[in-house]
């Protein structure tokens, strides 16, 4: 077997080990029972979602709310760190960069454990707030290196050609390095959204009584058996997920 021929099985195989799991949840939205064998095509946990699931859907648009928000927030000032670092020249850069490269490699159990820990002895309640504020701090480290990445390729010349033709700092800004690197701002804030959604380990030692977002509530629902309703949400993100990045994709070609 030539090695095109083996690399092309094991993509294959991949592949087949990455979405079959996603088929299954599918599939299993529309089973007619609770058990993981299909008995017949039902709306049941459909219904069972939108008419009696109303604490999966306070725990969902908790988790959309914080995401959104804390998106948002990460990408603003990740965006304002990474056009600092790129455009200006101080001698702390370097240590800078370390600062924003540990959240980075840091386990997620030990950011959980540093920042319930901070909360507590700041006298904070764990809440909602607590949880945007963490989803923040771990999102915009990504949301910099991806703007930063962007700005790589943009031709500084540009900028001097603004300042030659009298355009101030806040002009140059706002006129040509933010509409320049506007994709990679928008795919930083996509990365930070999908971050937060996800998130369950820092998410679960930050939250407080009433705060419980989507993955903690799946956990929960989890320990005492699988519900297919599980499987019914999963499926409309899943589909929702498909329609924004389809969306997206074309708004973007139409832009640029």
């Amino acid at each position: 077997m030539t090695p095109g021929k083996l690399s092309k099985i094991l993509t294959i195989l991949v592949l087949i080990f990455f979405y079959i799991p996603i088929f299954i949840v599918v599939v299993f939205s529309f089973n007619n029972s609770k058990s993981p064998v299909w008995v017949g095509f039902s709306f049941h946990w459909y219904k069972e979602l939108f008419f009696n699931a109303f604490d999966i859907w306070h725990a969902f648009f908790n988790s959309i709310f914080v995401a959104l928000l804390s998106s948002f927030v990460a990408t603003s000032f990740g965006t304002l760190a990474a056009i600092g670092l790129y455009w200006e020249k101080f001698k702390s850069k370097k240590y800078i960069w370390i600062l924003s490269y540990l959240p980075l490699i840091i386990p997620d159990i030990i950011i959980g454990v540093s920042l319930l820990i901070f909360f507590v002895m700041i006298n904070i309640r764990l809440s909602l707030f607590t949880i945007f504020v963490a989803h923040t701090t771990f999102s915009l480290p990504y949301a910099m290196m991806i703007v930063f990445s962007r700005l790589q390729d943009f031709d500084k010349s540009i900028i001097d050609a603004a300042y030659d033709l009298g355009a101030t700092k806040f002009e140059t800004l706002t006129k040509i390095i933010i509409p320049a690197s506007f994709p990679g701002i928008l795919a930083a804030f996509f990365m930070s959204l999908t971050l937060s959604i996800d998130d369950f380990v820092i998410t679960f030692f930050v939250a407080g009584p009433g705060s419980t977002t989507l993955p903690l509530k799946i956990y929960s629902m989890i320990r005492f058996g699988i519900s297919p309703t599980i499987n019914a949400i999963s499926t409309i993100m899943l589909i929702g997920t498909i329609l924004l990045s389809v969306s997206m994709k074309k708004y973007l070609k139409y832009i640029f």
